[in-house]
């Protein structure tokens, strides 16, 4: 069956214990924890902060199966910058599978961010091809895996696409190294959803599920946006998608997160319902 789970990067300015406590109770399956200060930070947790993650699992029998570190700017990007840049942005990846792991997590998300201006396409895939191989044999020594992200044009200035998960799995054979679909970047480039899973077959590992508007690559609440979700949750009941999809409310929420977690779970348990997944 289809799980749901949350995103925590909204609930950055309230207590941790928020997330779980809401996820509980609101009817979440699961946590993608989003590793970022205040909240769970890898050098902060290999500091000791992973005894309270660990102890929020437990307390509320709310499992941690994705984590994913903070990487796309601020400090770290491992497609920009100088030698020492990205070996610092590796070396902290690699601690965050090992953060990962202790917390008994099933994956670790990464996203190939922008390169620079300047960066020309054999730059960019020879940087990229170089990090992935060497995240992902990190990942299989520790038996986790390393799911990789294709993001929107305004994130991204080269990895945005199913074809470019494609492109990458024909470069990094590891079986521990896997793709996934946020549904926004196909949506606002006009491409298909649907063909994420045909392309990618059995690397197809996860999604994040929120809604959108062309123009934008603003995470929305599911149904309160553009996209047909209805339709598109029938389409993979359709062809037996079952692995996880988390509601990726990021910062657009981030005044109430509680109210548009719990309106975002709902949302979302309908649409399912009207989908026939029950």
């Amino acid at each position: 069956m289809l799980k749901v789970g949350m995103f925590t990067s909204g609930y950055q300015r309230n207590p941790l214990e928020h997330c779980f406590m809401d996820a509980k109770e609101y009817g979440y399956d699961y946590i993608e924890l989003w590793g970022g200060r205040p909240h769970a930070y890898a050098p902060d947790l290999k500091a000791g902060d992973i005894n309270e993650v660990c102890r929020l699992i437990e307390k509320y029998e709310m499992p941690v199966l994705g984590y994913t570190p903070e990487h796309n700017a601020y400090p770290y990007n491992y497609m920009i910058g100088s030698e020492a840049q990205r070996r610092d942005a590796i070396d902290y990846l690699k601690l965050s599978l090992e953060m990962a792991k202790e917390m008994g997590a099933e994956f670790v998300l990464t996203s190939p961010a922008n390169g620079g201006y300047l960066a020309t396409y054999d730059q960019l895939w020879s940087r990229l091809e170089k990090n992935i191989q060497e995240l992902g044999d990190y990942a299989a020594k520790l038996e986790i895996k390393l799911v990789v992200e294709a993001l929107t044009p305004y994130e991204s200035n080269f990895f945005t696409r199913a074809n470019d998960l494609v492109e990458l799995f024909r470069r990094v054979d590891n079986p521990y190294v896997v793709g996934m679909c946020d549904i926004v970047p196909p949506f606002v480039q006009h491409e298909s959803i649907m063909a994420y899973f045909d392309k990618l077959g059995n690397k197809m590992d996860h999604m994040h599920i929120i809604d959108g508007e062309n123009g934008s690559d603003t995470h929305m609440i599911p149904g309160e946006g553009n996209i047909p979700i209805k339709e598109m949750l029938y389409e993979m009941k359709r062809i037996g998608y079952d692995k996880t999809a988390t509601l990726e409310l990021v910062t657009n929420y981030i005044n109430e997160p509680r109210f548009y977690a719990k309106r975002a779970i709902d949302n979302m348990r309908e649409l399912m319902a009207e989908a026939g997944i029950v």
